[in-house]
């Protein structure tokens, strides 16, 4: 693992009106042990699990890799929140490494987005891993049903070795189903939460598969635990992250936007936006008081968004802190060519690297946002490796968990997230959902008799 942590622009300076001191931050002791003492008591009850996953043994995944490995080049994954952006994030950062085998993820249940996998992918050469924990999320039964009905019409004799699945380890539908029919079944464990999983076999087996390595991965996050576990605020990162952006919150910046300069990191502040937003925010506190807190997670991309967000951002409101992510070493790169010498307009370009020029991008921004106050910090990864990716996925999920325990509420439920989901088992006409459906029923019929609908021919 190599990753630097400068967050030397969180704290007021000359350009910045209203910030936090250093002196402040320091001073914050009570909070961060609140939060530590939480945190070390909700392990054995919530599900805290990430902790332990470094020091989880990986050959149950391995070995079945290797039986599988030189049959199929292709998987898709059929999962969603939780179950698709970790996979997504680690595929992509690691793919620009080395060369690896295709993996696509179903999170969306457009038709038009199966049609685009369908007629992408060779079928005889793709195996399918169906993930969900509790077996019955809408969109990945529905997902699991089409795929199950494919396979057996297009391959009959052999349809149970072209599928995985990945859910709770005693319970649920699908459960039910790997030990009823025999499919080659994986673990969602108890302890972990969905957006918390990336680090169990919800990502590793999609890892594993297209050629990550997955012992590099826990081994980043192992050794990013031993800095997590810090008792100086100071020198624990997760802590920094976490104070800061509670403080901040506080004083008014309810959006926290993370922009890699790397479009392989484009991915992980996707699942950054996941994890933060999802687990922070929350109406109700533990002690049951309504608090509606939280503070919306935004991912942006240097150097694209330079022009189109930036400007928002140096300009407009002073309502954000902001996270950059740098990588110093691109493992390829390419030279901008000796050509238009003599011309002043871009001739200092020539002979420059890519790696060059985005690297002083990300540079001038942090430059122009610390210029007029917005308060930010910059993590720069020496090279993108499994190691350093392992690593910057336990930093925030540990950080996730201090921040909520600061907010005191709980970072690891999603009852907003329930409801969503209850109301279209009821619009789905699913049983038991009688009474929701006929709130639904009146809702609609009071927009369509009352709402302001302009229809437009």
């Amino acid at each position: 693992m190599d990753i630097k942590f400068d967050y030397t622009n969180l704290f007021r300076h000359s350009k910045m009106e209203k910030g936090v001191s250093k002196e402040q931050f320091k001073s914050e002791k009570e909070l961060c042990e609140i939060a530590k003492n939480l945190f070390a008591a909700k392990k054995s009850t919530d599900p805290l699990g990430f902790c332990e996953l470094p020091d989880q043994s990986v050959e149950h995944i391995l070995a079945y890799i290797k039986k599988i490995e030189n049959r199929f080049d292709t998987m898709v994954v059929l999962g969603i929140g939780g179950s698709a952006l970790g996979n997504k994030a680690v595929y992509k950062a690691i793919k620009t490494q080395k060369k690896l085998k295709q993996l696509y993820v179903y999170d969306n249940v457009c038709p038009y987005f199966w049609d685009e996998i369908l007629t992408t992918i060779n079928p005889e050469k793709t195996i399918f891993n169906v993930i969900s924990k509790s077996g019955t999320t809408a969109e990945t039964s529905a997902s699991f049903m089409f795929i199950i009905d494919y396979l057996k019409k297009n391959f009959p004799a052999d349809y149970k070795d072209r599928l995985i699945i990945t859910t709770d380890k005693e319970k649920g539908f699908l459960r039910k189903i790997v030990e009823t029919e025999g499919f080659q079944g994986f673990i969602v464990p108890d302890n972990v939460g969905g957006r918390f999983s990336v680090l169990t076999d919800v990502g590793l087996v999609s890892s594993a598969f297209v050629r990550i390595d997955i012992k590099g991965l826990l081994a980043g996050a192992k050794a990013m635990r031993k800095h997590c576990d810090e008792q100086d605020i100071m020198k624990n990162p997760a802590m920094i992250i976490a104070l800061s952006h509670i403080l901040y919150m506080q004083a008014g910046k309810n959006i926290s936007v993370m922009m890699p300069y790397c479009n392989a990191l484009y991915d992980m502040a996707d699942w950054y936006r996941q994890i933060w937003g999802e687990s922070l925010g929350k109406r109700y506190s533990l002690d049951g008081k309504e608090v509606c807190v939280g503070q919306t997670p935004v991912q942006a991309l240097g150097t694209t968004d330079q022009h189109s967000q930036v400007q928002l951002y140096v300009e407009g409101p002073k309502d954000k802190i902001f996270t950059f992510v740098m990588v110093e070493n691109f493992k390829k790169d390419y030279t901008i060519p000796n050509i238009f010498t003599d011309r002043k307009e871009v001739n200092y370009l020539c002979g420059k690297p890519f790696s060059a020029l985005l690297n002083a991008e990300c540079l001038a921004t942090e430059l122009a946002l610390t210029e007029v106050g917005n308060p930010n910090l910059m993590i720069k990864m020496k090279e993108i490796s499994e190691e350093n990716i392992g690593a910057f996925i336990y930093l925030y999920e540990a950080a996730t968990a201090f921040a909520g325990y600061m907010l005191n509420i709980n970072p690891l439920d999603q009852p907003g997230v329930e409801a969503g989901k209850i109301a279209t088992y009821a619009l789905m006409n699913k049983e038991g959902f009688d009474t929701e459906r006929e709130k639904i029923k009146k809702y609609i019929e009071n927009k369509d008799n009352q709402g302001d609908i302009l229809c437009i021919d």
